[in-house]
């Protein structure tokens, strides 16, 4: 262990020159090399007089460690001073930790956390982190809020000393790219490779190709985020690995995006980097991305996938396998037991040092030596060599890795394996009980060998496994048997959900819905391509209340009227669902004729069956598509409708017709009339804990008040309906209830009231929701209002910066009572 380095708690600090190839050739090398040492003496000076101790210096970078946080600061203060006259600026970083204390010197996460967090700042500024912060008080530093790092998997509160202005930390925020579980290994020279194409101005897509488990994924994420400080609107991480059909890639990407826009009107000009992973099963999409790049001139991908996309701007970049090197530091750091150099080379080079088949033959030290392991691989490995004659040699070798590992399986483990390959995003263990007969042990089996995954409560394979169990799957002769299971099983979920989507537990069943909506995708697109109508039907109208509450309605009405054209023969009774679903989501995105089509249907199968149900049904759509101005015929309709609820005891739709009649008594501006429905309709959802119906009232109630002049109770009852909104994720919701407090501060805070109106004008093209002609008025009131008091620019720009908050920023923001946004 070297001497004098201190143990403990101690406070990590690292620097590094900013620009200094810049400086070597402004400068010339004789003044550079003076001013480098200058700037050495100098920090060291600093650092000493505070007890720093030096661990290391590369280059023009130092490494310094501290016993007290303070005088880390203190010290990291005096050397910026004493270097500020001079030519050289240099960035500095602090984060206290109990690093371990090896012969070598400090190892472990602190010591990485301190070095990104240094390498996030600019020439000439201090961060430090948050467990720092905590020890030196906060005067004197300015928060600069949480950020993603680098190889980092949680994200890291970063504060700046002082408050001078600097450009945004170099950090991982403009984007959403996946962070990985565990260290990115090796592939330096890959990474460059694929940044340096990147960075080319003839470069516009650029797909990463490969067998399955070459690591194309993990090289994109760890290349673009890279690049993220430099594409000014971002780097968007869009996977496809569980879509079906190439219609939805650029659908994808929108809603990655935040937008209901057509994507190239929306990108325009934009500067961002698009990441679409796992292309290769969607290659009809290829056309529509290249047109998409044609007409957005600052846009450029990044795509993984196993084959080409055969396009003109297309620049191809083959992933090799990792080098031997690399491949055996991969090994001994996911295996239980590590082993000598000479084996695991040896079974890395048996491998073709293939990442996922190194993976799997490490998960297996759990179980065996890297002898034994060794020994199994040569006997076994040329007997599996599973892929077609034609296919390159790694695919084979990959197909064999992953054969091996299926083979070492009892028959009860390869059945259920196989039997995993019917569900799309993962399925929770109930799921895989029912359709698969898993148990728990067999199931844990799995994940043990690294065939199944698990995050949560849901059991997951990738792709490449997947695809392979989906070829043993058709092997046993279950698919058919195990398709109809899943069919039932997900049928039966969306059954049993839509009631409950307006029970007390709504949220449960939103959340269930949601981490389901893959496999219910995989239902209704297997159900379509088999003619199955009925099928189609009663789930569509089963779960049409999910997409509607979630903001799928794009989506949503594309799968409603596919199940309603191909059903024309089915019992009229499963297209009510449907026909309601399809006529609501068409009204809600600005087609009411659409609506008045499927009300009219509905109504003509009331009146052939005597049906008090479907004919409220009808009636409460067709209202809904009325003409808005048209108040007396719309009053009538839902009069009709609560008449029919209370007949039917159905205290949702209730609910529902009376908040509608509180929606026409505010249109015709009787405003004490609309308070009294809105506030029945809100009692009767408090009673039933129903957070949609709770969250419509409240916002009504608030558009009211609003009206009335009663600013202060319009902004509370409007936060009130964005509270019961985010219990159940409800877009609408959200998109209103910003909308309501934009114009409820806009002579107030029209700063902050213009932030709200960007947000909610993002949600409302994202969903694609066609205002009210009132909701209109609402806005664009509060737009003129805002504009007057801020003028244009300032407008734009708060406008702007309301799009670019995440949605739960926002949310959060909107319900602080002084809602500050910055």
């Amino acid at each position: 262990m070297r001497q004098g380095l201190p143990a403990g708690t101690v406070t990590l600090l690292f620097t590094d020159v900013e620009g200094s190839t810049r400086l070597l050739h402004e400068l010339g090398a004789e003044a550079y090399a003076q001013a480098l040492a200058e700037h050495r003496r100098l920090l060291r000076e600093a650092f000493v007089r505070h007890d720093g101790v030096e661990v290391d210096t590369q280059g023009d970078a130092f490494f310094y460690v501290f016993p007290t946080a303070p005088g880390a600061l203190e010290a990291a203060a005096q050397a910026q001073q004493a270097l500020s006259s001079g030519p050289i600026s240099v960035r500095i970083g602090l984060h206290t930790g109990t690093p371990h204390l090896a012969e070598e010197g400090y190892i472990g996460e602190d010591v990485h956390r301190a070095a990104r967090i240094a390498a996030s700042a600019h020439g000439g500024q201090v961060v430090v982190s948050a467990s720092t912060a905590a020890l030196v008080g906060r005067d004197g530093l300015h928060d600069l809020g949480e950020h993603r790092l680098k190889d980092l998997a949680d994200h890291e509160r970063i504060y700046q000393l002082g408050h001078e202005a600097f450009p945004p930390l170099k950090s991982l925020n403009q984007t959403n790219l996946p962070l990985a579980a565990t260290p990115f290994l090796g592939r330096a020279h890959e990474v460059a490779a694929v940044v340096a194409l990147l960075r080319s101005e003839s470069v516009r897509l650029l797909t990463l190709t490969g067998v399955g488990g070459t690591g194309k994924s993990r090289l994109a994420v760890e290349a673009a985020s890279e690049l993220v400080s430099e594409y000014a609107h971002g780097v968007w991480w869009v996977p496809l690995a569980a879509l079906r059909e190439p219609s939805l890639v650029l659908e994808s990407a929108a809603r990655t995006l935040g937008t209901s826009e057509e994507l190239a009107e929306y990108i325009g000009d934009r500067k961002l980097l698009l990441v679409f992973d796992n292309f290769e099963h969607l290659l009809g999409a290829a056309a529509a991305l290249g047109d998409l790049l044609a007409r957005c001139p600052k846009a450029k991908a990044l795509v993984t996938s196993r084959e080409p996309l055969h396009l003109s701007a297309e620049r191809e970049y083959a992933v090799p396998t990792l080098a031997g090197a690399e491949a055996a530091e991969l090994f001994q750091a996911r295996s239980v037991e590590t082993g000598p150099a000479d084996v695991v080379a040896a079974i890395c080079r048996r491998l073709d040092c293939l990442p996922l088949a190194v993976e799997l033959a490490a998960a297996r030290t759990k179980v065996l030596s890297p002898a034994t392991i060794l020994e199994r691989l040569e006997r076994s490995l040329p007997l599996l060599t599973g892929g077609p004659r034609d296919a390159p040699e790694r695919q084979q070798t990959l197909r064999a890795t992953i054969a091996w590992s299926y083979d070492l399986l009892s028959p009860d483990e390869q059945r259920l394996f196989a039997g995993l390959a019917a569900f799309a995003g993962g399925c929770t263990l109930a799921a895989a009980e029912t359709v698969c007969a898993a148990d728990l042990d067999r199931l844990q089996s799995l994940v043990d060998k690294s065939l199944v995954r698990r995050s949560g409560d849901r059991f997951w394979m990738l792709e490449t496994i997947h695809e392979f169990a989906r070829d043993r799957l058709e092997e046993t002769g279950d698919a058919e048997e195990l398709q109809r299971r899943h069919t039932e099983y997900f049928l039966e979920l969306g059954e049993l959900a839509s009631p409950e989507l307006h029970s007390r537990d709504q949220s449960v069943w939103f959340d269930r819905l949601q981490a389901e909506h893959d496999n219910i995708r995989a239902v209704l697109g297997e159900a379509l391509e088999r003619g199955d109508a009925d099928v189609v039907l009663r789930l569509a109208g089963a779960v049409w209340g999910f997409w509607l509450t979630r903001g799928y309605w794009t989506e949503g009405r594309r799968w409603l009227e596919s199940a309603l054209a191909g059903s024309k023969e089915s019992d009229p009774r499963l297209r009510v669902g449907p026909l309601s679903g399809a006529g609501l989501l068409a009204v809600w995105q600005g087609d009411p004729e659409r609506g008045r089509a499927a009300a009219d249907e509905i109504l003509s199968f009331a009146a052939e069956t005597g049906s008090k149900s479907a004919r409220a049904t009808a009636l409460h759509l067709a209202a809904i598509a009325s003409d808005p101005g048209d108040f007396d015929r719309v009053a009538d309709l839902n009069t009709e409708v609560a008449q029919l609820a209370r007949e039917l005891g159905n205290a949702w739709l209730l609910s529902v017709a009376v908040n509608n009649l509180g929606a026409v008594a505010l249109d015709r501006g009787e405003y004490e009339r609309a308070l009294e429905l809105f506030e029945e309709s809100l009692v009767m959802g408090r009673e039933r804990q129903d957070h949609d119906r709770v969250a419509r009232a409240s916002l009504n109630l608030g558009f009211t008040r609003l009206r009335l002049g009663e600013i202060e109770r319009a902004r509370s009852l409007l936060r009130d309906g964005l509270t019961a909104a985010r219990e159940i994720g409800h877009m609408d919701g959200f998109t209103y209830g910003l909308l309501g407090l934009g114009a409820a501060y806009a002579s107030d805070d029209p700063a902050l009231a213009a932030r709200f109106i960007g947000q909610a004008d993002r949600l409302r093209e994202e969903v694609a929701i066609a205002l009210e002609p009132f909701e209109l008025q609402i806005r664009d009131e509060a737009e003129a209002t805002i504009r007057a008091s801020l003028g244009e620019d300032a407008y734009a720009a708060e406008t702007a910066k309301g799009r670019a908050l995440s949605l739960e920023d926002a949310l959060t923001f909107a319900l602080q009572p002084t809602a500050p946004l910055d």
